[in-house]
């Protein structure tokens, strides 16, 4: 355990070393105890399938061997936070996405390949096999996609998953009310597309849209009075989704979200995000916990993802050396 009257970064780093996976602990350790970004990228290699996809629970929530779209995405922004998601690690990534892709050229929010192997309840295979599963999904294409673009990457997979972004999110201002899911991963796309006007114009009327439909909890305090998203993200099933913050959506000052909303509004949010640490210096995890090893593996993720918010909004001081926390 961390000293009493540690930082933050301090009491997250006892947690980290005591609970999380080799990957998390080289995350940690690259970005606030200047680390290596060869140890961070060793640590992901383990979970990339002979495809090039990524697979092995590198999400907790979706489990087995096999590669899945939705665990490339995760490999994507584990890449591009040590400046590796490019060269011959993208055209071996795209090689990927290109088998598993749909006919309309996106990514399923599951593919077949997941079988049987024990997943999360949101994570359904739909009942019909292979041919239920063939429409692409935001979720999945819209991260992949601006990430690529962001690095400067150029493959062929690209030209239509970023037509398909782009219709996606047309349809989601025209639904009225996107659920926050769909929303978050179509800023993801949009903070990387390569055509800034139309990305921010896209923002701008989907950032009206949040507002209008209250899919950002403003106070947090009054969280409990936000009604339920009515959308229809492919994760969620009939299990309710955690509300969704301003940071949830701006997670860097940067981020075309970050116009949506005020510096009270964004403060506040982050003040929330800040004091949900927990007092093993670990943050919770904001989903249902559906078996006890993945509440085990989530909780650092979800550390290391709040840490990394706070620090890209000014919150918090870095460490550059460790401090044998345990």
């Amino acid at each position: 355990m961390a000293p009493p009257g540690a930082s933050p970064e301090a009491r997250a780093e006892a947690f980290v070393w005591l609970t999380a996976r080799v990957l998390e602990q080289r995350r940690f350790a690259y970005h606030f105890l200047d680390g290596s970004p060869d140890a961070v990228e060793a640590a992901l290699t383990a979970y990339r399938g002979e495809d090039g996809g990524y697979g092995h629970a590198l999400d907790p929530d979706l489990r087995g061997p096999v590669s899945q779209p939705h665990h490339t995405a995760h490999a994507l922004r584990v890449l591009d936070e040590i400046g590796r998601c490019a060269d011959r690690r993208a055209e071996l990534v795209c090689r990927y996405l290109t088998a598993v892709s749909t006919p309309e050229g996106a990514l399923p929010a599951l593919h077949p390949s997941s079988g049987s192997w024990p997943a999360a309840p949101w994570f359904p295979a739909p009942p019909g096999g292979p041919a239920a599963m063939a429409a692409g999904s935001l979720l999945t294409t819209g991260p992949v996609v601006g990430l690529l673009h962001r690095n400067a990457v150029w493959h062929a997979w690209l030209f239509r998953a970023t037509d398909f972004c782009w219709a996606a999110i047309d349809a989601l201002v025209l639904a009225g009310r996107p659920h926050p899911y769909e929303v978050e991963a179509a800023v993801a796309f949009l903070d990387g597309a390569p055509d800034r006007a139309r990305a921010e114009a896209a923002a701008d009327r989907l950032g009206r849209v949040v507002r209008e439909q209250r899919l950002a909890v403003l106070d947090p305090e009054r969280a409990a009075a936000v009604p339920p998203a009515a959308g229809s993200a492919a994760h969620d099933g009939p299990f309710p989704y955690p509300p969704h913050f301003p940071h949830d959506y701006a997670r860097t000052p940067d981020s075309l979200a970050r116009p949506w909303f005020t510096e009270a509004e964004l403060d506040r949010s982050l003040d929330h995000l800040a004091g949900a640490q927990q007092e093993d210096g670990g943050w919770p995890l904001r989903r249902a916990a559906w078996a006890p090893g993945t509440v085990l593996e989530g909780r650092p993720v979800a550390t290391v993802e709040a840490l990394l918010i706070l620090r890209a909004h000014g919150r918090g001081s870095p460490r550059t050396t460790p401090s044998s926390p345990v």
